[in-house]
């Protein structure tokens, strides 16, 4: 059974490894994000780039499934998109090919709507969607998840470690 906090949402109690996979209570784990994570989407997208950066693509998917569930009706798809690519890159990486298939090419519908708008917060949908229906045809879970999935992301001074634990070294910037 899940841990519940007091408002009865599921909380992330157990401790996980690098991709996400829940240990055993007592284990030594990654450190996660905050649940009640909320951040604008600038820096959502500068830490969620770092994270795919630093090969972190199930604590990339935290931030932006984050962000998506407080983001506007207009953009969720958006958002949701752009979490389940990192949730399909997350697959990838822990060796699942089909399901990271299945959600690579699940993120790409969604995110289709959103190729003829102008870079939606910096974001060049076209250049997602071409690396991420290629990553769906051609699996490889040895394809490393730092891929520039999220193509231009804004020049952000971050407010603490862009990977959970890691210390930040002081005026650090998301890799370009």
């Amino acid at each position: 059974m899940r841990d519940r906090d007091a408002a009865g949402r599921p909380r992330n109690a157990r401790p996980r490894d690098a991709y996400g996979r829940p240990l055993p209570r007592g284990a030594a784990g990654e450190p996660t994000m905050p649940d009640d994570l909320d951040l604008p989407p600038a820096e959502a997208l500068a830490r969620a780039q770092a994270l795919l950066d630093a090969d972190r693509p199930f604590h990339a998917h935290e931030v932006l499934e984050a962000v998506w569930k407080a983001s506007p009706a207009g953009e969720r798809e958006l958002w949701r998109g752009l979490a389940q690519v990192a949730v399909g890159l997350t697959h990838l990486r822990r060796g699942n090919s089909r399901g990271a298939v299945a959600l690579l090419t699940r993120a790409a519908d969604r995110l289709e709507p959103f190729g003829p708008v102008p870079n939606p917060h910096g974001i060049d949908v076209g250049g997602v969607l071409r690396q991420v229906r290629e990553l769906a045809e051609h699996p490889d879970p040895a394809t490393p998840a730092r891929l520039r999935l999220i193509t231009r992301t804004p020049d952000v001074t971050l407010p603490g470690p862009v990977h959970p634990g890691a210390p930040d070294p002081e005026g650090s910037r998301p890799k370009r």
